[in-house]
């Protein structure tokens, strides 16, 4: 039988999962009570829900989440994969290049890279809606699925490829 020893590690990161999760939890709890404010629970409740999905702008909202959300992994995935593809083929200075580009939105705050964007469509003339905000999610998206497309055509045989 194998007896479990106090870690100190272990105590870390149960205290940031606790961190992490109980803002969460506590919303989730509140999100059921009756009352208007989070100060103390109000008893059970589904009126902020039935408000909530009785509003058609917020299903509306909802709605268009989704659909960038679809495209934008649709279509990220393509291009990514396309990408990945691309990178794969290259050799030397070429290739380092191409891939230290794509790492440049891993390492990016998302925050930075929502105001780059911002500015960009801003300066191009873009009007800010649905579209500028699908591009930035494709843009967003890429990267990622070069980093996880790249590693597995790197292991396939290159007559598959072809």
């Amino acid at each position: 039988m194998k007896k479990h020893h106090f870690s100190w590690s272990g105590l870390y990161l149960t205290i940031v999962f606790i961190i992490l999760y109980a803002p969460i939890v506590y919303l989730v709890v509140y999100s059921f009570s009756a009352g208007t404010t989070m100060e103390k629970y109000h008893g059970f409740s589904l009126r902020h829900y039935a408000d909530l999905f009785a509003d058609t702008r917020m299903i509306t909202i909802v709605f268009n989440t989704l659909i960038v959300a679809l495209l934008a992994a649709l279509i990220a995935t393509i291009v990514g994969t396309l990408g990945a593809l691309a990178i794969k083929e290259t050799r030397g200075k070429v290739h380092n290049s191409l891939l230290s580009l794509n790492n440049v939105l891993m390492v990016s705050p998302d925050v930075i890279i929502g105001a780059s964007f911002l500015i960009f469509f801003t300066m191009l003339g873009i009007r800010l809606g649905f579209v500028s905000v699908l591009l930035s999610h494709i843009a967003f998206c890429i990267p990622i699925v070069v980093l996880m497309v790249l590693p597995k055509l790197n292991e396939l045989s290159p007559t598959l490829v072809d």
